[in-house]
């Protein structure tokens, strides 16, 4: 073979490899944006405190020993995570977090201040009760099912996650 085809097929290889490249990137970006893959090494590293910033408040939640809630204390450890979240069923808050985490599903009976992780991405903060396969987080410390049902408020809330300084 001489060395124009030789050039010419390797110029070919090369055109039809830059599509796929990028097509693989765009595929570990959005597998590492909105699935757990990057925390599925994350191991449970014990309770610890979390703030929740609602309407101006802070409250504390103590949170979970598991995969999950350890792998919401790495993301927190980059700064603060501000959710938009709605209000679901009349018994929840509800929001996407931009990072889906690994999943430790138990069949679990809510409490009002339960935090919850739905479907890998979801936040949820509970002001009363619900019975389903959730994810446990953690639990917004000394506050009663009235006081959650007036912070959260009747409509939409912004909430933010922070780790204490």
């Amino acid at each position: 073979m001489d060395e124009q085809r030789k050039t010419d097929i390797r110029r070919k290889m090369r055109k039809r490899m830059i599509p796929i490249i990028i097509i693989a990137v765009i595929v570990v970006i959005a597998l590492w944006l909105f699935t757990p893959f990057g925390y599925l090494h994350v191991r449970p590293e014990g309770e610890y405190q979390m703030n929740l910033n609602i309407n101006g408040q802070t409250y504390t939640a103590t949170m979970e020993n598991n995969s999950s809630a350890s792998a919401l204390k790495h993301l927190l450890n980059w700064g603060p995570i501000t959710i938009n979240m709605r209000d679901y069923g009349g018994m929840e808050k509800v929001g996407m977090l931009w990072k889906g985490l690994p999943s430790n599903n138990t069949d679990l009976t809510t409490e009002p201040g339960d935090l919850v992780l739905f479907m890998g991405s979801s936040f949820v903060v509970y002001y009363d009760t619900n019975h389903y396969d959730f994810t446990k987080l953690g639990h917004i410390n000394d506050i009663t099912q009235e006081e959650l049902k007036q912070i959260l408020g009747d409509g939409n809330v912004t909430i933010t996650l922070s780790l204490p300084e």
